[in-house]
């Protein structure tokens, strides 16, 4: 229960991060995709800034769960991500919540309840070797770059999707080098710092935070978020199970898995797609020297 509480909290930060980081990022100019100018622009942003602090106390949440709990347990839960940043956005722009958003929500909140239930979830108690991580990395690595890729050829929608799977990877496979470093936390402070796998994560995930900067950049949030959602959770399963022996049921119970997987994409489909949510965060890229404006 404390990792479950943990992850809670580090999704609500989580979406407080997004609800200003995305306005933030979705009126930067069109042509800084893909290039460290996009960053530059959005440090100088105060609300983007205010999204990385958030983002921060999400990250310390997420560890704290992470010693406690495992990856095929915590990660799920960060698809609530979505609902409490419906939520904030309604309380903070006043704005009333219709019928079908709180359908979205319970949709969402049914199908990680079964996707949970049907899994259940055991910590492992195996400790990965060096093969391990190579094999983990190179495999992420090149299913990543193919994602980007294919991204770069692409625009709209399709661009948002693509790399918005890409970065839900990349922040599972950042989840599983945090899980890494919080076997080491024990050995003390310098033990810490000196471990490879905590300068690894923060590589991974700066650039999966680059990812999402530039699918929120691409594409509206109804591309983005269900692609997000998916993946990231999908991905923290492989790599529970895989990389640290944790247990999951299989068999019969992969329907009530699917099913709950399948009730995560719609009610995150449907929730992007809501009027407070498009309100905020659908605002079109400006063209070189004009103003930014938000969609029809």
């Amino acid at each position: 229960m404390i990792a479950v509480l943990f992850a809670v909290l580090a999704a609500a930060s989580n979406a407080l991060a997004s609800v200003l980081q995305r306005r933030a990022a979705r009126s930067a100019p069109p042509d800084e995709a893909f290039r460290l100018a996009l960053i530059w622009d959005l440090v100088r942003r105060p609300e983007w800034l205010g999204g990385i602090v958030a983002l921060i106390a999400g990250f310390l949440f997420q560890a704290a769960a992470l010693t406690t709990g495992g990856l095929a347990l915590v990660q799920p839960l960060l698809v609530t991500e979505l609902p409490i940043t419906m939520l904030l956005i309604s309380w903070m722009f006043r704005i009333r919540l219709g019928s079908e958003s709180w359908l979205a929500v319970g949709a969402l909140t049914i199908g990680l309840a079964v996707l949970l239930a049907a899994a259940s979830p055991s910590p492992g108690s195996r400790h990965p070797g060096r093969i391990d991580w190579a094999i983990a990395t190179l495999v992420t690595a090149g299913v990543i770059t193919y994602l980007v890729s294919m991204a770069r050829v692409t625009s709209g929608s399709a661009r948002a999707t693509l790399l918005g799977v890409a970065s839900g990877l990349g922040f599972a496979f950042t989840a599983a080098l945090m899980k890494e470093a919080t076997e080491i936390l024990p050995e003390g402070t310098v033990a810490l710092l000196t471990s490879w796998s905590v300068w690894a994560m923060v590589a991974a995930g700066l650039g999966s935070l680059f990812l999402l900067q530039n699918a929120l950049h691409s594409g509206t949030l109804v591309a983005v978020q269900p692609a997000l959602n998916v993946s990231d959770p999908v991905a923290s399963i492989a790599y529970g199970v895989g990389l640290f022996g944790e247990e999951i049921r299989l068999g019969g119970w992969a329907v009530a898995e699917v099913l709950g997987i399948g009730l995560i994409l719609y009610g995150s489909a449907r929730l992007a797609q809501s009027p407070p949510i498009r309100r905020h965060a659908q605002v079109k890229p400006a063209d070189p020297g004009s103003e930014p404006r938000p969609d029809p």
